[in-house]
């Protein structure tokens, strides 16, 4: 299983460039604050350290696979990656799943559960340390089979309670949902399982180390411009619904100094949003959140999001309705008085800092993409731009 890699000088500079790159990477998420990659967002601390904490890990398995590249002894070789995979089990493992959870900001999910999970794995190898054999490494290569499907299921439920919260709780989801990014480092960490026990040759490292570079760089990335939820909404804000607590600094100037918050019943919360944020055109503040509406309005979260729950919608449904009719409405008046538009200018004026998410959120209401709407109409005009 463990068969020594000699006389390849090309792969151990490889290798050692790998290293450097963790220990870099480790270091930047550790010590700057400021955010290189996208410099407007503010990325969670917490998810800063633990993924700073699964860099330095690549850092040591690196360090301590290094032996089993240079050993010339099969069976020295082979000891030193059973060490290799016990610490991989003790650490890789644990951190790449702290780090799936930690991405997930609804709500801190306990971390307890996940050395139990990896316990069997680190006790399996220990047992095979001891007594210099592989005969337990299937069992354990079935485990680990059965221990990924049953966090994969996790994850996806975990993915739509996610998703449910984001709809609930935020008019723009862009720099919030996180599903692709699991897609994609559960697919790369498929790819180290599949390494773990398995046979190694030269070309099969090479594309470890490939795969190594890419988790790193898309790890940093979408560190980077993953938003910080926790600036805007507190933990135990979320949990009871308080808003009283909320500081004015973090609302928009149209929605402060409406300091009594009280709970409303659901047939007068329709009339408040009807004054307050489409007579208001509240609607078209950048990251308007449901604490914030609630605040406006005069009522909690907790009474506004069952508000939306028995109109059977969402808030970010609703906020997206009126900005989507705004948008249908400026397009018109734009055709009607001749004036000069495009698609992103409108969009920007509807309330919306991204085109992409306003394309997204169209199709979603409309039922058409943008640009098939616009020619779909009648009101096109000669100098109209789109």
């Amino acid at each position: 299983m463990y068969e020594p890699i000699r006389e390849d000088n090309i792969f151990i500079l490889f290798y050692g460039g790998v290293i450097a790159m963790a220990l870099m990477a480790s270091c930047y998420l550790l010590f700057r604050r400021a955010n290189a990659i996208a410099p407007d967002i503010m990325s969670p601390v917490r998810l800063r350290r633990w993924t700073a904490a699964f860099f330095m890990v690549f850092v040591l398995n690196h360090v301590w696979f290094l032996p089993t590249y240079v050993l010339t002894s099969s069976d020295d070789a082979m000891m030193f990656g059973l060490v290799g995979t016990l610490l991989d089990c003790m650490t890789f493992f644990p951190l790449a799943i702290i780090v799936l959870l930690v991405m997930l900001q609804d709500r801190r999910r306990p971390l307890w559960p996940v050395p139990v999970m990896v316990a069997p794995l680190v006790v399996g190898m220990m047992w095979s340390i001891i007594n210099r054999s592989l005969t337990i490494l299937p069992m354990l290569c079935v485990y680990l089979l059965l221990m990924s499907i049953g966090l994969l299921i996790y994850m996806i439920r975990a993915l739509r309670q996610y998703g449910s919260w984001l709809r609930d709780n935020y008019a723009d989801l862009e720099h919030k949902e996180v599903w692709r990014s699991f897609m994609v480092l559960a697919i790369m960490l498929l790819v180290f399982c599949i390494y773990a026990f398995s046979d190694r040759g030269i070309a099969f490292e090479y594309v470890l180390q490939v795969v190594v570079v890419v988790l790193i760089c898309f790890l940093l990335w979408r560190v980077e411009t993953l938003g910080d939820l926790s600036l805007t909404v507190n933990d135990a804000e979320e949990e009871t619904g308080d808003t009283e607590n909320v500081k004015d600094d973090d609302l928009p100037l149209s929605i402060r100094n409406r300091s009594t918050l009280v709970a409303l019943p659901a047939k007068n919360i329709g009339l408040l949003l009807q004054k307050y944020c489409i007579d208001e055109q509240l609607y078209l503040q950048h990251e308007l959140t449901l604490l914030q509406l609630a605040k406006a309005i005069g009522t909690n979260r907790l009474y506004l999001s069952q508000y939306f729950s028995s109109q059977d919608t969402t808030y970010n449904a609703y906020i997206n309705n009126l900005r989507i009719n705004h948008f249908v409405s400026l397009y018109q008046e734009a055709v009607a008085t001749h004036r000069p538009f495009t698609a992103q200018q409108l969009a920007s004026e509807s309330g919306y800092r991204s085109y992409s998410t306003f394309r997204h959120a169209f199709k979603q209401h409309i039922g058409q993409n943008v640009r098939e709407w616009m020619s779909d109409t009648d009101h096109n005009c000669p100098n109209q731009q789109k």
